[in-house]
């Protein structure tokens, strides 16, 4: 039993605290629908008049649409886990129409989303819907190119930039890491991609597929980037949680693997409550817009690792985790534990 375990038919205290959250409210879901999606279309339709004032502004309008975009994935991401609507087939109609939107197709996402959250931080279950971590220990294992590879992989351009329109361009388009009986998800890939196909044509015969390609594509790589930025932050900074499964708890993966990003109130609202992090890997039943009460009124939520936009940039260059220490650590930190370890063993 893990030592955060609760006696034996004791439930734990946060059970009953998130049930108190979890009651989605039709009204505050209407309007998160109404403000998000309408001034998405509003700034679309100013993208496409600023092509004639000069593209300067085009980017500039893609850049705002962007953070109305990662509001609207993080409607789809609720509707994913059952929580925007009291219906599920409500939620499953809105989360397929909002796939098509961010690019990202629903049953798909839903299914390597649910496995993050049931094995996150488990390190036997890495692999789904989170960022390539290896220990210290496998990385010095690898081979030559293995290490390359991997710090190809972990540099900054490449996480920040490259990969994540790769992700949300490119991989959504096929029906990966899906067994064959997963009808229904490869369905939802194959689904969207003819949906973003006839818009795209759509788009292309009535604006010109240049004019498509010139507002897609900045969209696409601003929304891409934010999103994967604001995933990354909030489950690898230094003490975030990994353990081996035979000692992995739900609980501590929740509060400590998962951070509380203290946002400013407008980047807090474009992006949806999902600072509260922990909260939600506790109760992925809680709706976003409850996210922030949970938090506020309950004391057990507020120990938590906080993250702020400054302090996030120093985990950028974090890269490996350290089992000893259990922090984790830069490639630089990595190689002085393993020299002076060597070192240690040496002089034993």
């Amino acid at each position: 039993m893990s030592a955060h375990a609760p006696a034996a038919g004791k439930k734990p205290e946060w059970i009953n605290i998130v049930k108190r959250y979890q009651t989605p409210n039709p009204w505050k879901s209407a309007w998160q629908m109404i403000n998000s999606l309408v001034p998405f279309f509003v700034v679309w339709v100013l993208m496409v008049w600023s092509l004639q004032v000069h593209y300067a502004l085009t980017l500039v309008l893609a850049f705002l649409n962007a953070l109305f975009l990662m509001r609207i994935f993080i409607i789809q991401h609720d509707c994913g886990h059952n929580s925007f609507f009291a219906s599920t087939k409500l939620n499953n109609f809105v989360g397929n129409l909002l796939g098509v939107i961010t690019l990202t197709p629903y049953y798909h996402w839903r299914k390597m989303h649910a496995k993050h959250h049931a094995g996150s931080g488990d390190l036997e279950f890495r692999g789904f819907g989170d960022i390539d971590t290896l220990t210290v220990e496998e990385y010095h294992a690898l081979d030559w190119k293995g290490k390359l590879w991997y710090r190809f992989y972990r540099h900054p351009f490449i996480m920040f930039v490259v990969g994540p329109v790769i992700v949300f361009a490119i991989n959504h388009r096929f029906p990966s890491k899906l067994k064959k009986n997963e009808t229904r998800e490869r369905r939802s890939v194959h689904n969207t991609n003819m949906a973003l196909l006839a818009i795209f044509l759509l788009l292309g015969l009535n604006l010109g597929f240049k004019e498509t390609l010139m507002l897609w594509l900045p969209l696409t790589v601003f929304s891409s980037v934010i999103g994967v930025y604001l995933f990354y932050v909030q489950h690898q900074f230094e003490d975030t949680y990994w353990r081996w499964h035979d000692e992995w708890d739900y609980e501590m993966a929740a509060l400590q693997g998962a951070s509380f990003f203290k946002l400013p109130r407008l980047l807090q609202w474009f992006s949806g409550n999902i600072g509260f992090h922990h909260v939600h890997h506790l109760s992925p039943l809680i709706p976003n817009y409850n996210l922030e009460k949970a938090h506020y009124e309950n004391e057990i939520f507020q120990q938590v690792e906080t993250i702020t936009l400054l302090s996030s940039m120093k985990t950028i260059f974090l890269d490996l985790w350290d089992e000893q220490t259990r922090k984790l650590v830069s490639f630089r930190q990595a190689r002085k534990l393993m020299q002076q370890r060597a070192a240690q063993g040496a002089a034993s």
